[in-house]
């Protein structure tokens, strides 16, 4: 499979981009809001916004002051999304009487910041899959570890 990264044609296809991310992060959103979690409805669908954005804004073609063309780099400005939405998601992360806290916000944010990227880029069925077994991840998975939990809590034998 080859994927073409190319920016938006039209005004049209950058806001079909812009929409898509906001609609993706909204529906990962939607879970961790109606679990009461910390980031919710709003912070998925701004992470998946603005690393659309940040990606499409890498993709245009920049001139300098003489109307020279510069060379683009989109993957750079990746890897500054993937840095940035990183150290967002450390902020949420606490530790407090030895347990940790935060790891699911702050991997969920990671992974709609790559919904975002994807949309941007306009690699739609990536985006699309990315959403969708992140959804499943935090819906399904939840009952299993809460189970994990649960079975952690009986007494192990010693080893010897």
């Amino acid at each position: 499979m080859e994927l073409t990264i190319q920016p938006p044609a039209t005004w049209w296809e950058l806001a079909i981009r812009l929409v898509v991310a906001l609609l993706l992060g909204a529906v990962v959103g939607w879970d961790r809001e109606r679990r009461h979690r910390p980031a919710g409805f709003r912070t998925h669908m701004a992470v998946a916004l603005g690393s659309c954005g940040f990606t499409v804004l890498g993709l245009l073609p920049v001139v300098d002051a003489s109307g020279a063309p510069l060379p683009l780099d989109p993957l750079r400005v990746m890897a500054g999304v993937i840095g940035g939405v990183g150290f967002l998601g450390a902020g949420a992360i606490i530790q407090s009487g030895g347990q940790v806290h935060g790891l699911t916000t702050a991997a969920g944010l990671w992974v709609i910041a790559a919904v975002g990227m994807a949309a941007g880029a306009g690699a739609f069925l990536v985006a699309a899959i990315l959403s969708v077994l992140t959804f499943a991840t935090l819906v399904f998975a939840s009952g299993i570890s809460e189970n994990i939990e649960k079975d952690g809590d009986a007494e192990l034998p010693e080893d010897d």
